[in-house]
């Protein structure tokens, strides 16, 4: 199976060594990011440093001229990835006989939020959630489908990995995150996850929902989760919450909204892109779901893209619904963290291996190269040798509860 770690530029510009540690992982490919959001990382082997402060969301490249009259434009990095740090980094790791693929977060943008408050997702409550661009505001949408064509389509690339390309809401963290104190659930996580903005509201309208009626009543859904009565029954408790007319008209008024910006989006990419280029997106196959792996109907993203990167850390039951919607050259990469210290199991990595290929993966992805310590690079080595060993790969141990993360 081919396989490509997660890299940032940093974790290779100024590290000789780097490029070649990599690929002495067995790893074909790297997905290098070229656009990401505000983060704190490790570099626990840079010869410079051991820590690298992201402080905002930025563009890892020289942005085009043509965000100059913009309102909604990229920023470029600090010092952490200054210049052309994506260009850097992916010469040496092609040099390295790395293929290299884009890595492109487009809808998580804690600076967006800052700089254009209007921009934002609204709760019921009347909160912003500044990390989560509201997808359904008409020059956000712009924003995003040109930024995902430039920074995905950078030289050299073969590909890119379009990830937060949807609808984003509570999760995920944000800043110092202090919001795990009530176990909402999945019908919580959506509930706070509704955007109340003018274009939404405007939305619901056209779904014959009254928004301040929608608002009251998802306030009213909620009171109950407060107090500590979690219903984690998924979608069928948002319909018992909400009622299942006024529960439908919300998914369709936003499942639309993040269809036709996939669509744009991963069509504005592939006019950028020479022939042959690869355009993955990271995915759930829950379609209300919200955040990084946005919420998708396989079968529709299956449509516009050439395949999905599948969340794995819990377990492989994901990768199921889109293998059923699968043709013979989809490409379904399976993610898995390698990191122990953030959950992680190397050492399990060729028995998950397996067992996603028995699922329908065609390839892997290892969340990440250059958080990783030395003793989990080690166990990555060692899974994928035994990965490529035909009398592993072929097969798929039952899952057990040891190696269902």
């Amino acid at each position: 199976m081919k396989t490509s770690a997660f890299v940032y530029p940093w974790d290779v510009n100024g590290d000789p060594g780097a490029p070649e540690r990599i690929a002495a992982l067995g790893v074909d490919q790297v997905t290098l990011a070229s656009a990401y959001h505000s983060t704190r990382a490790l570099t626990p082997r840079h010869p410079r440093h051991r820590i690298v402060t992201a402080e905002y969301a930025a563009v890892y490249y020289p942005a085009g001229d043509h965000w100059a009259d913009r309102r909604l434009r990229p920023h470029p990095a600090g010092d952490w990835a200054p210049g052309d740090a994506y260009g850097e980094a992916a010469e040496a790791l092609a040099g390295a006989g790395l293929d290299v693929h884009t890595w492109v977060i487009l809808a998580h943008s804690s600076r967006l939020g800052a700089e254009h408050p209007d921009t934002s997702v609204v709760n019921a409550y009347g909160d912003r959630y500044p990390w989560a661009p509201c997808i359904a505001q008409p020059a956000t949408r712009a924003y995003l489908t040109d930024l995902a064509a430039e920074a995905a389509v950078r030289p050299g690339a073969a590909g890119t990995e379009l990830e937060s390309l949807g609808w984003y809401g509570l999760q995920h963290l944000h800043a110092h995150d202090k919001t795990a104190g009530v176990a909402l659930g999945d019908a919580g996580q959506y509930l706070m996850a509704l955007c109340f903005c003018p274009a939404c509201r405007t939305g619901y309208g056209e779904q014959g929902l009254d928004a301040d009626a929608l608002a009251t009543a998802v306030r009213e859904a909620l009171e109950p989760l407060w107090r500590g009565a979690a219903d984690d029954g998924g979608w069928p408790t948002v319909e018992k919450l909400l009622g299942e007319p006024v529960a439908a008209a919300t998914r369709a008024w936003r499942d639309g909204r993040a269809r036709t910006l996939q669509e744009a989006a991963v069509a504005a990419v592939r006019a950028a892109a020479p022939e042959g280029f690869q355009v993955l997106l990271h995915a759930d196959p829950v379609a209300y779901h919200c955040g990084a792996n946005a919420g998708v109907d396989p079968a529709h993203v299956l449509s516009v893209a050439d395949g999905v990167v599948v969340p794995c850390a819990g377990g492989t039951a994901l990768l199921t619904p889109f293998a059923e919607h699968a043709r013979e050259d989809t490409v379904l990469a399976a993610n898995f963290t390698v990191v122990s210290g953030m959950g992680g199991s190397p050492g399990t990595l060729a028995a998950d291996a397996a067992r996603a290929r028995a699922l329908g993966a065609t390839e892997l992805r290892l969340y990440h190269a250059g958080l990783a310590s030395d003793g989990d690079l080690a166990a990555v080595r060692e899974a994928l040798r035994r990965a490529s060993d035909p009398a592993v790969a072929s097969s798929a141990p039952p899952k057990t509860a040891n190696s269902s993360r």
